[in-house]
């Protein structure tokens, strides 16, 4: 068995990825089992085979990169593990008739998907905390769900060449979306985005523990 402690830390970033590649190598040659500690999610997501996320020393979840990527059981699993975080706004439940619907200040006014509702009706007229990841929010089109549509106002535009982070303030809540290079949004405009329906995350305002069955796995 290996044991690597942080082994990459103190390397520039192009070494750490040529030195990442190596690793990954190198595991796979070798068949042996490695124990990987790192602060990076980045390496945890490239190299683990099997993720463990601690805080306080206390196990927060085990599993395959990809699983706790997408079905996160907490709200500290789920900001921990992505790049940028995941986006969260604290919401009150709300609703009648059968529908719920999740409400926050500045006209943020989400349904919930028939899937999860049955999960939130305890919360009914109580605060929760609403996850969405940035790959998750983008530039509404003509087929979206108004159901799902927020106004929002672009704050810091951030070109990376395949892509553009835009941060933007829905009333109050500041958060961040991943859109497509050709996106020609600017500072201080406004701008229509469409939050995936299917993509939600809800936590427990005060645990933090993730409510109900995940959202359905991307693609």
């Amino acid at each position: 068995m290996f044991l690597f402690d942080e082994p990459l830390s103190n390397l520039d970033a192009k070494l750490r990825v040529q030195m990442r590649v190596e690793l990954k190598r190198l595991h796979d040659r070798l068949e042996t089992t490695a124990i990987y500690v790192t602060h990076d999610q980045v390496e945890a997501m490239t190299l683990g085979d099997r993720v463990v996320v601690m805080k306080d020393g206390l196990v927060q979840q085990v599993g395959d990169p990809l699983t706790v990527y997408a079905k996160p059981r907490n709200r500290f699993v789920a900001g921990f593990i992505g790049s940028p975080a995941m986006n969260f706004i604290d919401c009150t439940v709300t609703g009648a008739d059968g529908h719920l619907a999740v409400d926050a200040p500045g006209g943020f006014l989400i349904a919930v998907p028939d899937e999860r509702r049955a999960s939130l009706e305890r919360y009914r007229g109580q605060p929760v905390t609403l996850g969405i990841r940035p790959e998750d929010v983008r530039e509404s089109g003509p087929g979206d769900p108004k159901h799902a549509q927020v106004e929002a106002v672009v704050e810091v535009v951030e070109p990376l060449g395949n892509e553009i982070l835009i941060d933007v303030k829905i009333g109050p809540n500041p958060i961040v979306a991943r859109v497509p290079p050709t996106s020609r949004l600017r500072m201080h405009e406004r701008v229509r985005l469409s939050l995936d329906p299917e993509r939600l995350h809800f936590f427990d305002a005060e645990s933090g523990s993730a409510i109900g069955n995940p959202p359905r796995v991307a693609g």
